[in-house]
């Protein structure tokens, strides 16, 4: 069964499972994350409609490099759920453990967006579909 999240003018679902962590959007942030049971995060930043999205995920992957130096990222165009995105897929260490990291970002109308997503390499490749998932369910 999923769960749905539905404020902020945005909405979509997520495991039911996962914990839902809207910390930041009740201190006034656009920011709403949720995790596994696992560790694993899908997140989902709102920006104003002006912002690039190509910026967006350029300061994201930025943001990485200065956290990981280790990191070696792919910059990729993904179209889901007839949405362009850009994409950047990123591969790094992190406490002795092979993390990957997904950062997507676009525009539509009143907004643009940027979605991040991470786990360890141990769970990526069962959680990517998820992840999927509850981007797709996002961007209907």
């Amino acid at each position: 069964m999923a769960a749905n999240f539905d404020k902020l003018g945005i909405h979509f679902q997520y495991p039911e499972n996962w914990q839902l962590d809207e910390s930041e959007a009740l201190q006034g942030n656009q920011v709403v994350t949720v995790y596994s049971p696992g560790g694993a995060f899908w997140s989902v930043m709102i920006h104003p409609p002006t912002a690039s999205p190509e910026t967006l995920a350029a300061t994201a992957l930025q943001a990485m490099r200065e956290q990981y130096d280790e990191l070696d990222a792919e910059e990729v165009h993904e179209n889901v759920a007839g949405q362009d995105l850009i994409r950047y897929d990123m591969n790094f260490y992190c406490l002795d453990l092979t993390n990957t990291a997904q950062v997507r970002s676009f525009r539509a109308p009143g907004a643009a967006y940027v979605i991040f997503c991470q786990a360890d390499d141990r769970e990526f490749a069962d959680i990517e579909v998820v992840f999927r998932a509850i981007t797709t369910s996002f961007l209907r």
